[in-house]
């Protein structure tokens, strides 16, 4: 396979696993994996009982689609279950977080842009006010 090949197409094999403590992060189109420079795509397999908790993205918007299971899924502070085939959008600096607070593992794709940004992807939000009232944070 060619380079230029490479960065087109992602085989099974060339998915990149990142284990964190909410999942198992498949990373299917992202800067060095792909030639993407505006979008992120990552698939998440998050047992039951783990959370991506309360965080933002300072320069990136979001959306999440349930591929199986249940996710309790926040936006602010709106929250609903979402369910297969089910969508959430995050837009830019928002805090959100995602709970699977079910007895099955859940699995979901999420989509950010741009790929490329200049300052931190994450900031965690979970400890501060209002979000921990909402949830109790968990330090894993």
């Amino acid at each position: 396979m060619t380079r230029d090949q490479w960065l087109r197409f992602v085989t099974a094999g060339d998915v990149q696993v990142e284990e964190l403590p909410w999942g198992t992060h498949d990373w299917l189109c992202r800067p060095g994996l792909t030639q993407a420079e505006q979008i992120l795509v990552v698939r998440v397999s998050m047992p039951a009982g783990k959370a991506h908790q309360f965080h933002r993205h300072p320069e990136m918007e979001e959306v999440l689609y349930v591929l199986e299971g249940q996710i309790e899924q926040w936006v602010g502070e709106d929250h609903r279950i979402l369910g297969p085939r089910d969508v959430a959008h995050i837009p830019r600096d928002e805090v959100h977080g995602s709970y699977n607070v079910f007895t099955e593992p859940a699995r979901f794709l999420a989509i950010l842009s741009p790929a490329k940004i200049e300052g931190p992807m994450l900031i965690d939000c979970c400890h501060d006010e209002p979000w921990c009232t909402y949830k109790t944070p968990v330090d894993y």
